[in-house]
């Protein structure tokens, strides 16, 4: 399912209406942080860095899984993480077989709103515990400048400037689309599914003025509702709780009779949020998952430096490392793929990585629509007598035929599959006690003596 949504080859550019600013740095870090994780935060400030370095670049999801060492699966964990907090908004084109994103960052919600915001303050607040919270609070809280004695004397705008008559041009009216200091939205919350009617029809006008209920979003209202777990009745009961004296409803008094509603009916502590997208699983298979199964999932879903470096132990040469980025971008290939086209010639080749050799073989696979690592896989052991000649061609090594025999082939622990089948079948023919056969003959002849007697 990842696939359909994301491939490494896909590019994408950033968008970003103004520089962020070091306030914006610190909300980031000190509120968000908790909530989305590393990971994700790891990808805005990569974004935020290239985005600030050159607006017009164009760059491929591959760019991102080096840069972030992170497997694609990760990166697009990441990616929804910033799109569910507000912190991004994402782009998609797509054109016969390309695909393009554009990613358009968005500034932190200021301190003053984020803790007024019902959602995000009870996050936080359940990430961080009770003291953290408070301590984040009273950081962001203004203290009160002591004004006794002070008359303000600040000049207005009319006070200093004032309009005069002039001959020339005037000014462009056209319209156009300027650039400024975009304000945060919060968070995307348009698809909660809450009963307003519902709510609306148990509340008279006697009790619960139409105006009042009014002067209350709606956006508020389903948010207390989805993070309190209230139903439209429990709404009701909610806003009874909340009017003042003069039958107003203040969001303070709203949102503080819900926590009052929650903690007397449904539980004491606070309530927690969790993730819950998920990629949809692919379905399971009867038989148990065998060892290329497990291989397979894990050439799929790790990048190519990732790969090289779990197999070698260390980090790998910068020139392969671009052999696989070319591979991905030039090829496209997947990088399930590019894992076991790697894997293949790096052990074919006594740990080396020949460039020529690997791209005549992507060539081939290229040539026949390989699409997964499944695919490769059957092309190695099927094409595998091609492939060795090919090296043989590329070598400049001059061995005797004598001594190729006598040399043991190295091929990859997956290859073997079905030359060990084929072994262990053979293996079993040969437990079996070759006396057995004479035993079965004797027995036979005995029989066949003893219904003769018996005639």
């Amino acid at each position: 399912m990842l696939y359909q949504e994301l491939q490494p080859i896909d590019t994408y550019k950033i968008m970003m209406s103004h520089p962020f600013s070091d306030y914006d740095r610190q909300l980031l870090t000190l509120f968000y942080q908790p909530l989305i994780g590393p990971q994700s935060m790891s990808l805005f400030l990569s974004l935020w860095a290239d985005a600030e370095r050159n607006l017009d670049s164009e760059y491929n999801h591959y760019h991102l899984m080096n840069l972030l060492t992170m497997p694609l699966g990760q990166v697009f964990e990441a990616r929804i993480s910033l799109e569910a907090i507000g912190l991004l908004r994402t782009f998609c084109k797509e054109e016969s077989e390309d695909r393009s994103f554009i990613y358009e960052l968005l500034p932190p919600m200021d301190a003053k709103s984020f803790f007024e915001d019902p959602l995000l303050s009870t996050f936080l607040f359940s990430k961080i515990g009770e003291n953290a919270y408070r301590g984040l609070k009273a950081r962001f809280t203004l203290s009160d400048q002591k004004m006794d004695g002070y008359n303000e004397v600040s000049r207005t705008f009319l006070d200093v400037y004032k309009p005069i008559r002039s001959s020339g041009s005037e000014i462009e009216q056209e319209p156009t689309k300027l650039s400024g200091k975009s304000v945060s939205e919060g968070l995307p919350f348009a698809n909660f599914d809450f009963d307003f009617q519902l709510l609306r029809a148990g509340l008279s006008e006697q009790m619960v003025p139409q105006s009042a209920l009014a002067s209350v979003s709606k956006e508020f209202i389903g948010k207390l509702a989805f993070l309190y777990s209230l139903t439209p009745m429990d709404m009701q009961k909610v806003i009874m709780m909340a009017l003042d004296e003069d039958l107003n409803l203040p969001e303070e008094r709203l949102r503080k009779a819900a926590t009052d509603f929650y903690k007397l009916n449904i539980s004491r502590n606070a309530p927690k949020l969790e993730k819950v997208f998920h990629k949809e699983a692919p379905p399971l298979k009867k038989e148990p998952v065998t060892r290329e199964d497990e291989l397979l999932q894990y050439m799929e879903t790790v990048s190519p430096r990732e790969m090289l470096r779990d197999y070698t132990g260390k980090e790998p040469l910068p020139v392969d490392v671009q052999l696989a980025e070319r591979l991905v971008t030039v090829h496209g290939f997947t990088v399930g793929v590019v894992n076991v086209l790697l894997h293949y010639v790096i052990i074919r080749n006594d740990g080396k990585i020949t460039k020529n050799y690997a791209e005549r073989i992507a060539s081939h696979w290229a040539n026949k629509k390989i699409t997964t690592a499944k695919q490769a896989m059957d092309m190695s052991r099927k094409e595998h007598d091609q492939y060795m000649q090919w090296q043989k061609e590329g070598s400049n090594q001059t061995n005797s035929r004598k001594q190729r025999q006598g040399r043991e082939e190295k091929l990859p622990e997956w290859f073997r599959k079905n030359d060990e089948t084929d072994d262990r079948k053979q293996a079993n023919k040969k437990d079996v006690d070759p006396s057995m056969d004479e035993k079965r003959r004797q027995l036979i002849a005995k029989l066949d003596a003893m219904r003769t007697e018996g005639k």
